[in-house]
């Protein structure tokens, strides 16, 4: 009977270690296929983290069970330290609910690819660069400095602007003296060559037209694709090209205009012109 635990026991730690093994195999050979095949683009610390948080789970569920296997060959009464192991465990959960679900948001969060490190990300009120994603909190970084630490359970809502191409919006304005045909001709000029420029612009910008009429400008309208995240550099680029060249074709850019009214100066000319008659 000894002899035959000892080889039930040496069996089920060897299925247990060539069960880890193979699984952590499959584990990274299901992480490179999906890379190389593009499904979607994973950063190498993304890919690291989830790699690890996988291979721990997979560890630790084989290793229990193992365990449990043993003591049964041993002949110890399973059954009853699970019994106690589940009333420590449901008194614990009761207890670290926030942990437990911050744990299991911060696993979704990096096995769906919600978020990268590196992303600009907006959660709730806090926009910035993502420092780190952790099982248990996430590390967002403002564009003034600060870090910002946000339980992943409390993260209901994501908006990731470093996913897709972004879009700078320009409103330039001129002065009603200008002509509009001349200004919106010299600026799709200059929209066309800004490319080989940038590289940063995905296609040439476009001039919509005439936006709006302001008090005492015209605003006209231009949008510019770009690559994640390159709107804001484009946006300033833009503004300065367009600039240069509307003064050097004497576009006038609009100043404020004030119109004076004087009741006095009115009823002096009402007299000049009956004084006259």
């Amino acid at each position: 009977m000894i002899g035959e635990g000892f080889l039930k026991i040496l069996a089920i730690l060897i299925l247990s270690w060539l069960m880890i093994r193979f699984g952590k195999l499959a584990i990274n050979n299901f992480l490179k296929i999906r890379t190389r095949t593009n499904l979607r683009m994973v950063s190498e610390r993304r890919e690291a983290t989830l790699v690890k948080l996988l291979e721990n789970i997979l560890t630790y569920a084989v290793s229990f069970i193992a365990i449990i296997m043993v003591l049964s060959v041993l002949t110890i009464n399973v059954q009853a330290m699970l019994a106690g192991a589940g009333i420590v465990g449901l008194a614990v959960g009761f207890g670290a609910q926030s942990l437990v679900k911050d744990v299991i948001t911060g696993f979704f969060i990096i096995f769906e690819d919600q978020f990268s490190v590196g992303d600009f990300v907006r959660i709730g009120q806090f926009e910035g660069t993502v420092e780190e994603i952790g099982l248990r909190t996430t590390k967002i970084k403002s564009f003034t400095g600060e870090i910002n630490i946000i339980p992943n359970g409390n993260i209901m809502e994501v908006t990731n602007f470093s996913i897709y191409n972004s879009v700078a919006v320009l409103d330039i304005s001129i002065a009603y003296e200008n002509d509009i045909e001349k200004t919106e001709r010299l600026i799709n000029e200059l929209l066309v060559t800004m490319p080989e420029k940038y590289e940063e612009l995905v296609a040439a910008p476009e001039l919509l037209g005439v936006q709006q009429f302001g008090p005492s400008e015209v605003i006209l309208r231009i949008v510019a694709e770009t690559i994640p995240m390159k709107h804001w550099y484009i946006g300033r680029v833009l503004r300065k090209e367009i600039k240069q060249v509307l003064d050097q074709h004497g576009i006038e850019a609009p100043f404020p205009r004030l119109v004076m009214y004087s009741r006095q100066g009115e009823e002096q000319m009402r007299n000049k012109e009956s004084g006259r008659q």
